[in-house]
């Protein structure tokens, strides 16, 4: 199992945020990203979406709690054989947390190979 501080984890993630084109991120608002060691129930998912899609949203303004998309450093550490697969995992999760920011289906991410 790889082995990383969190810090270093943190900048792999900002990494991979700046590698993704500005058309994913242009509409992410109130929208925060997070890492987490590990999910509280103890499940083996790599990342999480936590909110109202786009798709959802109604009324949707001052004062809302933001989104969270948070990714858990021990599962995708324990996922990974090495830093090449770490750097593409950490990638490939904030697509998929991304899509579901943006109303897009567990069934159609994995259509589109995204997840």
């Amino acid at each position: 199992m790889l082995d990383m501080p969190h810090e270093e984890f943190e900048a792999l993630v900002a990494d991979g945020l700046d590698s993704l084109h500005n058309d994913m991120l242009e509409q992410l608002d109130n929208v925060i990203f997070l890492v987490e060691d590990h999910p509280e129930d103890g499940s083996d998912i790599l990342g999480v979406y936590e909110g109202f899609s786009l798709a959802e949203r109604d009324v949707y303004g001052y004062g809302e709690e933001p989104d969270r998309i948070i990714l858990f450093r021990s599962n995708l550490l324990a996922h990974c054989e090495d830093h090449a697969e770490l750097v593409h995992e950490i990638r490939v999760t904030l697509i998929h947390e991304i899509a579901h920011f943006y109303g897009i289906s567990e069934e159609r991410i994995h259509e589109l190979g995204w997840g």
